[in-house]
This record gives C-alpha cells, structure tokens and sequence, in this order.
C-alpha cells in the first residue's frame, strides 16, 4: 500500500530528546516499511526514517532557534498534505484536529490516531463536526469523554523488541522521566523521594510555557544531591537510566492516555 503518515512538528521523527507521539510514530513508519509498504513520512525536515520523507518544515519547533511561527508551520503542513492527498491509498495522521477539514473533503481514506487527552473544552464540539472521520484510541479509557465518535479500534503503544533489555540489579535510586508539568507529578515525585530517603533523579524537559512554574514549585527543591535534575535523556542514555533505577515514579495527576513511559520501564 500508498500510505502517508503525518507527525506533528513539535518535534522531529524520532526525537532527538523527549517525544512520545513522534517515537512511536518513526517505529511505526519503520516497521511498515519493512512488511513492503510504500510509506511517506510527513515530517520536519531534521527527521530520520526508513520511508521517503516529505520534509515540510526545515527544522523541529521545539528546539528551533530563534522560535518560528508554529501557525506557519502548521498551514505548510496542510498545504503538503492537500498537494499529496490523491498519491496515497491511505492517509495516517498524528496531528489531533488539523486535518480534518482538509481531508474530509477530499476523496481518499484517513484515519487519525489521538495521543493526547480528550477531556479539555470544546472537543466534543469539534469531533461532532466530523461525525465519519475515523479515530483510533490509544487505550479505552482514553475515549471516555468522546465516547460518541467515531472510534474504529485502540491500538495500545509498543517498543522494538531490542530497544531495552531487562536489569535484574535492585537499582539505587528512584527515577522520574517524562515532561516537568504539574499534571504529569513531580512534586509528588519528590514528595515520595523525601517520604523514602531515597534519591530522585529527574530526566525531564522543562516546557517553554511551563519555567514558571519550574521555577517557583520545583527549583528550590531541587538539592543536586537528594533530588537531582538531570535533563532531558537521548535513546542510548534512557536504557542505562531506567536500568540503574529501583523504581519508576509515575504519579500522574491527569488522565493520561497511555505513558510511554511506562512499558519502557518495564522493559
């Protein structure tokens, strides 16, 4: 099959630091590409991948500098996307909402894969605009607060078999890893470091729209020795990460849709 696959461009496919969607997205795109399918990547243009790449941005929003104009970004993409519509057997995007208009006028079959939460205002609106779009959830309880649309199955996040190998040593710290974002818990994180007498390391980035309240809730608790801030992690650091860690803390305080990062650790 003719099959497209549209990434956001927050980041760039995979990523080079943090990213979950767009992880899971160059895995997928890879392993398509090797059962024989013809797959184009729609993506910024510092991605990697094993399918032909349409760069549509020159470079990841995220870690671009100076910043660029995501909503310039954005309408590049979906310029691309309606350039291309007719040269695919079917369209996969990652992007949330964007597409729909676009391609729910034009004549080939999409589909589109929510990462994100659905429980914020105004998303029952818009999803019932579109009410023969085809979604696929990534966990069932991910769909609750859009139960009435259109859901064609969950697909639940996977990793390449050889991505991690399991550690059988006890660890010596705990492990926190993922966005430094109230909703995702690191004050609970360092709350149950402090309640054990154990050190936490955090691998984490620090959103741009987020440093104030890093700034103000996590910063000052951060010691260097019982609580460390250690950054954000690239792939080849993650494994020996989470290998050395006696736990993964996770104390969510948002109704998360999957978390990657938790088959990871497990692995």
């Amino acid at each position: 099959m003719r099959i497209a696959q549209i990434a956001p461009l927050a980041e760039s496919v995979p990523p080079t630091l943090y990213g979950g969607t767009e992880r899971v997205v160059a895995w997928l795109v890879d392993e398509l590409v090797a059962l024989g399918h013809d797959v184009t990547l729609f993506a910024s243009g510092d991605s990697k991948t094993r399918g032909k790449l349409h760069p549509v941005w020159p470079r990841a929003l995220r870690l671009n500098s100076p910043a660029a104009d995501s909503t310039a970004a954005c309408t590049a993409l979906v310029e691309a996307m309606a350039k291309r519509a007719k040269d695919f057997d079917v369209i996969h995007a990652h992007i949330d909402w964007l597409h729909l208009p676009l391609l729910s006028r034009l004549a080939v079959p999409f589909l589109t894969t929510l990462h994100g939460r659905l429980d914020l205002p105004g998303l029952s609106d818009v999803a019932r605009e579109f009410p023969m779009a085809p979604f696929v959830s990534i966990s069932n309880n991910q769909r609750l607060p859009l139960a009435a649309a259109n859901w064609c199955g969950t697909v639940y996040h996977g990793l390449p078999i050889n991505l991690f190998s399991p550690s059988y040593h006890l660890g010596s710290y705990l492990a926190f890893l993922g966005r430094l974002t109230a909703e995702k818990g690191p004050e609970g994180a360092i709350r149950i470091a402090h309640a054990t007498g154990m050190p936490l390391r955090i691998a984490a980035k620090i959103p741009r729209d987020e440093m104030g309240y890093f700034k103000h809730n996590l910063e000052p608790q951060i010691d260097g020795k019982q609580i460390q801030l250690v950054g954000e992690v690239k792939d080849k650091s993650k494994a020996p990460f989470l290998a050395g860690a006696a736990a993964l803390l996770f104390p969510i305080e948002w109704p998360e849709p999957f978390g990657l990062v938790m088959i990871e650790a497990m692995a």
